[in-house]
């Protein structure tokens, strides 16, 4: 991986240069999505198309993720807070003109759902941060899409439990 990227703490979702925010309902309980985000980091391809591989790292303290189209990330567990907080920090990545990368899973009740909220906050040269602000229609549409995936899933899940 050619570029290790600036350490940032949680604060940066608030304080980042690029802050992308997106939310979606799901009928799946908090439980069971935290489940799907930070325990079974494995299964995320089969309902996050753009990620192609997923798996823990440091005995489950950080992540290696790759893209669709080669792009990879080396990853630092932030924040797993049950049932409320997945968040993750990437230390190395291949992606040309970023500085400093954090995204947060957001979890909160909803009825009997969940209300998902993804902050992907970054910095980078003049060029990342122009074309991230221009790709916020495609990460949102991956996002909504990704986690309809996952409901779909959790709820086929939960049929085949008898529950």
């Amino acid at each position: 991986m050619a570029r290790r990227l600036r350490p940032v703490g949680l604060d940066f979702t608030e304080t980042a240069p690029i802050r992308l925010v997106f939310t979606a309902e799901v009928a799946a309980a908090p439980e069971s999505v935290y489940r799907a985000l930070a325990e079974d980091v494995t299964g995320w391809p089969s309902w996050f198309r753009a990620v192609s591989l997923a798996r823990p790292t440091h005995g489950g303290a950080g992540r290696e993720i790759k893209l669709m189209g080669g792009v990879r990330f080396q990853e630092t567990i932030m924040a797993a807070d049950a049932e409320r907080r997945y968040a993750y920090r990437v230390d190395r990545t291949n992606v040309p003109g970023v500085r400093a990368l954090l995204e947060e899973w957001l979890l909160t009740a909803s009825g009997s759902g969940t209300r998902v909220q993804w902050t992907f906050a970054a910095d980078g040269s003049t060029p990342f941060r122009l074309g991230l602000t221009a790709a916020r229609p495609g990460l949102g549409h991956s996002f909504r899409t990704a986690v309809r995936t996952l409901d779909a899933r959790l709820a086929a899940a939960e049929r085949s439990a008898g529950k």
